[in-house]
């Protein structure tokens, strides 16, 4: 195996780490009685409902529906266009798709839906809450007086504001009627919240903007954070006046503390998807390193900063000898100022990196696990030691294209776009080096 297809392969086996329906089946089970959650008993004698919403809300659902067969009593799952074909053949299951990471109708549609299904659980009755990455754009329900125009438009002023994902969810935790755990004050019943997490550090309040659990920021924070990216001027009026009426004391906050009848449980994660590539790495006869699993940061000085890693690894044996593999988790971010080509972080990260391990025997692989990296049909992209040489000769500008975040049209002319189509996971992004024997 070529290095490139060392990368590849150890990019599937992360892959297949994650898949959220065997992540699922290894947390959940159904005894006639109780369901058991990671060792842990709870009784389900009354109706069991579904809400399930995320990018891998399918597989999840999937998963439900064979532990619990016909025990569902309704459900409700929203995903993302193009990710529904697999979604459990159940007429008593609604299936969604909605837009991401721009919210749209559907996504209103699949909040309200939600909403309702939530509300109908007895208290003898169980909600069986999955959730995944991108359930924040895709289950949508803003406060009262917000519209969905309006929660559009902050949404598009934050992701090309260069926030991090877990000050983005700041904010919209605060101008929704279901995120920050105002869905679970809603159930009457037990709330079971089976979450695949795709931010890093896991934090249970950030992934999805946590509807489930008690939320440790306030409206003080979301202001701060609009205020810190330039954001605030620019929202709309709709959502400045309901944070300046949180801010009074005047509209409610989320939830602050824990609620007896729900439970969360982090089924799935970054880390086992880098300790899985780590351990195949080790099979195919790599020494192998995860670097981290919480790697932050602009994409192409992230990228730079790996690719200094990898150089180090290449021409001096250190911190660990070739041939080797290095691997990172986690979520860089792309800011945005004035006019932007086509991309997304991961094909930053890639373009950016060709800079670094120019002239090395090296390949690296940058990947958002879930499929679809920014606006466009890759996933990411995959350069080597040559990537440089090839873009110069193609007529590409390197540093023009990374300045206007053109970089999906710059490894597509040079065949360095990787694409994988859906995945039907998501786990934050994946970094894999391979660096085999020899410069």
């Amino acid at each position: 195996m070529n290095p490139r297809e060392v990368a590849v392969e150890l990019m599937n086996t992360a892959l297949e780490a994650a898949d959220p329906y065997e992540a699922v089946k290894r947390s959940l089970s159904f005894d006639g009685k109780d369901l058991v959650v990671k060792g842990q008993r709870f009784g389900a004698r009354g109706r069991i409902y579904l809400l399930a919403f995320g990018k891998a809300a399918c597989a999840m659902a999937n998963a439900v529906a064979d532990v619990l067969v016909e025990r569902i009593e309704e459900g409700v799952v929203v995903t993302k266009y193009g990710y529904a074909e697999n979604c459990p053949p159940n007429p008593r299951i609604k299936v969604i798709e909605a837009g991401h990471p721009i919210p749209d109708e559907n996504s209103l549609l699949g909040g309200k839906l939600g909403l309702e299904l939530a509300r109908r659980v007895g208290p003898s009755d169980v909600l069986l809450v999955l959730i995944s990455g991108g359930g924040s754009a895709l289950f949508l329900l803003p406060e009262d007086g917000i519209s969905l125009e309006d929660k559009i438009k902050t949404n598009e002023l934050l992701l090309k504001s260069g926030a991090r994902i877990y000050e983005i969810n700041t904010v919209r935790k605060h101008i929704s009627a279901v995120k920050g755990g105002k869905l679970a004050k809603k159930v009457k019943g037990t709330v079971i919240s089976l979450i695949l997490s795709d931010v890093v550090g896991d934090p249970l309040e950030a992934i999805a903007s946590g509807p489930t659990v008690k939320d440790p920021t306030t409206f003080q924070d979301a202001y701060r954070i609009l205020e810190l990216y330039n954001v605030w001027e620019k929202l709309p009026e709709s959502v400045r006046r309901h944070i300046e009426r949180g801010l009074n004391g005047e509209a409610e906050e989320t939830l602050k503390e824990d609620l007896p009848n729900v439970r969360n449980f982090i089924v799935g994660s970054g880390t086992i998807a880098c300790e899985a590539a780590k351990k195949k790495a080790e099979e195919l006869g790599f020494n192998a390193v995860i670097l981290t699993t919480t790697l932050e940061g602009e994409a192409r000085e992230a990228a730079l900063t790996i690719g200094s890693i990898v150089r180090e690894v290449a021409e001096h044996d250190r911190p660990l000898r070739k041939p080797a593999v290095l691997i990172a988790g986690g979520e860089w971010t792309v800011t945005i100022t004035g006019k932007a080509g086509l991309g997304g972080p991961n094909q930053e990260f890639a373009l950016s990196i060709a800079r670094k391990i120019a002239g090395l025997n090296a390949v690296v692989l940058a990947v958002d696990t879930d499929g679809t990296d920014g606006p466009t049909d890759a996933a990411g992209g995959i350069v080597d030691g040559k990537t440089l040489e090839r873009l110069e000769k193609a007529g590409i500008d390197v540093e023009e294209a990374l300045k206007i975040h053109d970089a999906y049209y710059a490894l597509e002319k040079v065949g360095a776009l990787l694409k994988t189509g859906p995945t039907g996971t998501n786990v934050n992004s994946l970094v894999i080096a391979v660096i085999p024997k020899g410069l």
